[in-house]
């Protein structure tokens, strides 16, 4: 089974897309994910001239577009918004610079209704970059255009 473009089932485009590929995907159940940092990314000129170092929020974003890839690849949410609803312990254990490639992995943990919950790590060679427990609420995109 070949998987799917993370375009087919996100609505992030560039800038702001910040999975390039799709490793696993477990539907309604989990995803791995993969991010490579160009040295020519819009964030490093400011964050840190002389010492690039990816911003955290950056990093907790990829990991919620990691698990928005598992909830999204189900039939019954395709066309929604999966949208941040809580972001806790989350822990920076070392920095992402240039060139180095995230690999991210989102697990869902549960799901009650339009409300679900899951657990994300971010991962540079092995060692952990980042952890976070996520929640997040399903909505139509009327909804989330105020219609």
């Amino acid at each position: 089974m070949s998987l799917p473009d993370p375009k087919d089932l996100l609505p992030h485009r560039e800038p702001f897309l910040l999975i390039d590929e799709i490793v696993e995907l477990e539907p309604g159940a989990g995803a791995r994910a993969r991010w490579t940092l160009r040295e020519d990314m819009w964030f490093f000129a400011g964050h840190f001239p002389g010492n690039p170092i990816t911003p955290g929020v950056l990093i907790v974003e990829a990991l919620a577009q990691c698990g928005a890839l598992a909830a999204m690849s189900l039939e019954e949410n395709r066309g929604k918004l999966a949208m941040f609803a809580g972001i806790e312990k989350v822990r920076f254990r070392r920095p992402v610079r240039p060139g180095e490639t995230i690999e991210l992995e989102t697990r869902l943990v549960r799901q009650r209704g339009p409300l679900g919950f899951g657990e994300g790590t971010a991962t540079v060679d092995g060692q952990l970059a980042c952890s976070a427990n996520l929640s997040f609420a399903l909505v139509d995109q009327s909804v989330a255009e105020g219609g």
